[in-house]
Formats: C-alpha cells, structure tokens, sequence
C-alpha cells in the first residue's frame, strides 16, 4: 500500500476532479478496493480511534472500550455504506437511465467519489471541533460526482445533474444512516 499515491489522488480528486476521473477511467477497476477504499477506511479508523482516546483520556478501560466503539461505528459506515450506495447506484443507472448493469465500474465510481466523506472524517477524528464545518464541506462530493459522472460514467448530459443529485445524496446518506442505526444498537446491546 502506498500512501503517497493515495493521498495524491485524493487530493487530486479534490483539487481538480476532472483531471483525476481521467487518470482513473484509465486504471483498472478493481484497483479502489485495495489502492484507495480500504487504506482509507483504515485511516479513518485510526484517526477516530485516537481522537477518542486524547478526548476521553487514556485512563481506564472504558476509555478504550469507547475508541473502539468509535472506531468500528465508523468503519462499518464507511464500508456497508460504500457497498450500500454502489449497489443502488447501479440500480440507478440501470433503471432511470437505461444503461448496463457494471457494478466493478460502479464500485470505482462510488470509492473515488466518496473522497471528501474519507478526507472529512479523518480531520474530524483528530479534530473534533471541525464538525460543523465538515458537516457544511461534505456537500463538496456534489462537485466531485458532477466531474465524475461525464468522465467515468458516460452519462449523458441532460441526465447528467439528477444523476449527480441522486448519487451525492445516496453517497452522503448511506454512510451516515449505516453509522447512525450502528450507534443506536451499540447503546442497546449495551
């Protein structure tokens, strides 16, 4: 795994989308689950995990018990609703606009696309106070998607912006639906 390549093209896809879906319409795509989605989530564990453990102290267990509540509620999100939104966007394209069924290429476009959420939740981890701010931020995957449904996507242009609407809003909700049902069970079963 080599995180200076992830984090050029994460930056990258942020920075300038339209210049790295071209790179990436180019890689193979099986290539995101273990160049960019994994190490990623991974990242965005460890930041939770640690930003947990400098806000609730180091002493005693239950300070470490909730780092890693944190942890895994954020990497079960991250990666159920990963798999969550590309299975319905595909769903998506095949039945609102007529086209193939390909989840690999859907599965690239939905890892790639979700960058900000990846990006938002590691400076969060670290530093919490940015929530809102990141909560305003997150909305940026709007842009990312618009430049990556053309690209990689082949989406047509008339149905280029309710392409873009639907699958930010399934790439903002899926995650955040799966982290939130997560927590509710964790107190529970608590």
């Amino acid at each position: 795994m080599n995180y200076k390549e992830l984090f050029h093209i994460a930056m990258q896809l942020i920075s300038s989308p339209a210049r790295a879906w071209e790179e990436i319409s180019l890689e193979d795509r099986r290539k995101v689950f273990t160049a960019f989605v994994y190490p990623m989530i991974g990242l965005c564990g460890l930041s939770i995990f640690i930003g947990s453990l400098v806000a609730k102290g180091w002493g005693g267990p239950q300070s470490f018990q909730y780092a890693m509540t944190q942890c895994c509620a954020v990497a079960v999100s991250l990666f159920g609703g990963y798999f969550l939104a590309a299975y319905l966007i595909n769903g998506l394209r095949v039945r609102m606009f007529a086209m193939d069924n390909d989840i690999p290429l859907v599965q690239q476009f939905a890892g790639y696309a979700l960058v900000v959420s990846f990006m938002l939740k590691i400076i969060i981890g670290i530093l919490p106070d940015f929530s809102i701010i990141a909560l305003l931020l997150q909305f940026y995957i709007v842009y990312v998607v618009w430049e990556g449904s053309a690209i990689l996507m082949k989406i047509a242009e008339k149905d280029r912006l309710r392409f873009t609407i639907l699958s930010s809003m399934l790439l903002i909700a899926c995650p955040a639906v799966i982290e939130f049902v997560f927590n509710k069970l964790t107190v529970v079963l608590n």
